[in-house]
This record gives structure tokens, C-alpha cells and sequence, in this order.
């Protein structure tokens, strides 16, 4: 892994290859998310991925945030690594839905949508603070919570239900590059205005990213896991909403990826294989 440095945003450089893929991580998550994937890559091909502005080594970069401001920069990083039309574009989770907004604006050899990136509309009446509390609260309570080492850090994530039987060397790398602070009061590096901000958007802002992916002319690919973020039986991206997307979009090839949940379609070995061949394939 090699560690670059765009304007105060840290990127890493997984692998020699000339052929890029440009990889964007979820709303709490770092760059880090895609190490499995990126060691699944074939001969020949490398992956670029970043800690978006508020998030891992880039948690210094300061607002205003909001997913336009996350697909400027990953457009900013493409350019820095000479990425041209045969590079790949991908992001998971809400990287997935930066990375529509950024493929609207460029061509790629191939955009991969990894179990995000679909609109899902807020409910007529809903208030939009109520159901970011409603869908990232525990994940809002971990940013604000401390904890006395980073064993501490780790065990807390050994207990989420999506890595229950799913914990491998890699996972642990990348809960322990998400911990900071003093011994005694670490906390996560992702900053809460920051995903509090990109959430909100991501409830309110679904015409965007309905408009984000009609205008993409590059191939366009969804891939999805079946199970959720707590490893519940309804992912994501429920077969009713992929279903809507295909018929609107019949350019868009919609793929379940079996027995895997929305964290372990990046980490799963098998899954993380699948994910790789279908960005290179």
C-alpha cells in the first residue's frame, strides 16, 4: 500500500497494475474498506481508494460537506493518479451513490455500484432528522462514544452482528485504522457532523441521484447483498427497488451477491473475489 496526500485528503494505492480502479468507502468507513477487494485484483491492475473529508486521515478537512462535495473530490483524486477511460469507478454504500453523482460527470470504463447508489425516498410527512436517527443511530452513537484502548475499540466491533462469525486480520486492520485520541478516551476518526451531514442529504436529495444515474453513459453495474447492515434477511437494496431501477434503467445489470451481508460483500474473501472480478471482468 502506498499513502499519497491530494489536498489534504489522504489516498492509498493497492498493487502495481496500470489498470485503475478508483474506489470510494461507505458513510463511517475508510479507505481501508477496500483492502480484501483490492488484493483479490488480478495481474495488472491496482485500486486507489481515500479517506473521504471527515473520515480516517482525512477527518481534518473541513465542511461544508454533502455527497457533491465527496464526488469533486474523488474526480480531483482520478485526475491526480491519471486515471483515463479505462479506469473503473466503484463505491459502497453511500460511496456508491458519491460515486453515481461522480460518473454523471465523466466517463469510465465501467461504473460498480457495491450495495448502494439506488434513490430510496423519504416517506410523505417523514422529518429527515428523525430518520437519520432512525437509520445511523448506532453508528452516530459509536462516533461520540470513547473507549479506553483500541482492544476496547476492536471488541466493540467483534460484537456488531454483521461480523459475528466474519472477523478476519483484515477487519481488525481496518477497525484499528479508524481509532484515535489518547489512551484511555480513543473514538473513531469519522467525524459526526460530517456523516450526519452526507446522511441528510442522502434522505433528502434523491432526485440528484435519480438524475446522477440517468445520465451516466458509462456500463453500469449494481451488486448486491442479500442480508443487511446488522446482517438482518432485508439488505439494502431490496429486490422490489432493484427490480424499479432495471425496468427505469435497462442499461443497469442488477447482481445479488449470495450469502453475504452489507459489510461482508467487501470483507468476505469469496464475496470480496466476486466484487474484484466483476469490477476487472
Amino acid at each position: 500500500m502506498r499513502i499519497d496526500d491530494v489536498g489534504g485528503m489522504r489516498i492509498a494505492r493497492f498493487g502495481e497494475g496500470e489498470r485503475l480502479v478508483i474506489a470510494v468507502h461507505g458513510i463511517t468507513a475508510s479507505l481501508m474498506a477496500w483492502k480484501a477487494v483490492a488484493a483479490e485484483l488480478p495481474e495488472g491492475w491496482s485500486l486507489v481508494a481515500m479517506d473521504l473529508a471527515g473520515r480516517g486521515h482525512s477527518a481534518g478537512l473541513a465542511g461544508p460537506y454533502g455527497l457533491p462535495r465527496h464526488a469533486t473530490d474523488v474526480l480531483r483524486v482520478a485526475e491526480h493518479v491519471g486515471a483515463g477511460p479505462d479506469a473503473v469507478l466503484t463505491g459502497h454504500s453511500m460511496g456508491a451513490y458519491v460515486a453515481a453523482l461522480a460518473g454523471a460527470q465523466r466517463d469510465f470504463a465501467r461504473v460498480v455500484l457495491v450495495d448502494g447508489g439506488l434513490p430510496m425516498p423519504l416517506i410523505p410527512g417523514s422529518d429527515p432528522d428523525e430518520m437519520l436517527e432512525t437509520t445511523l443511530g448506532p453508528a452516530l452513537a459509536r462516533l461520540t462514544k470513547t473507549f479506553p484502548s483500541a482492544e476496547a475499540y476492536v471488541d466493540f466491533f467483534k460484537a456488531h452482528p454483521a461480523f459475528a462469525g466474519h472477523w478476519s486480520p483484515l477487519v481488525e486492520e481496518y477497525v484499528r485504522y479508524d481509532v484515535t485520541g489518547p489512551e484511555g478516551a480513543l473514538r473513531s476518526r469519522a467525524m459526526p457532523e460530517a456523516v450526519r451531514e452526507d446522511g441528510r442529504w442522502l434522505l433528502t436529495e434523491d432526485a440528484a441521484i435519480a438524475a446522477a444515474l440517468e445520465a451516466i453513459k458509462s456500463p453500469l453495474h449494481l451488486l448486491r447483498a442479500p442480508r443487511g447492515l446488522l446482517n438482518q434477511d432485508v439488505g439494502m437494496h431490496p429486490d422490489a427497488l432493484a427490480a424499479a431501477w432495471t425496468a427505469r434503467l435497462p442499461e443497469l445489470r442488477d447482481e445479488l451477491v449470495p450469502d453475504c451481508n452489507h459489510y461482508t460483500i467487501l470483507f468476505d474473501d469469496r464475496c470480496a473475489a466476486l466484487v474484484a472480478d466483476r469490477l476487472t471482468g
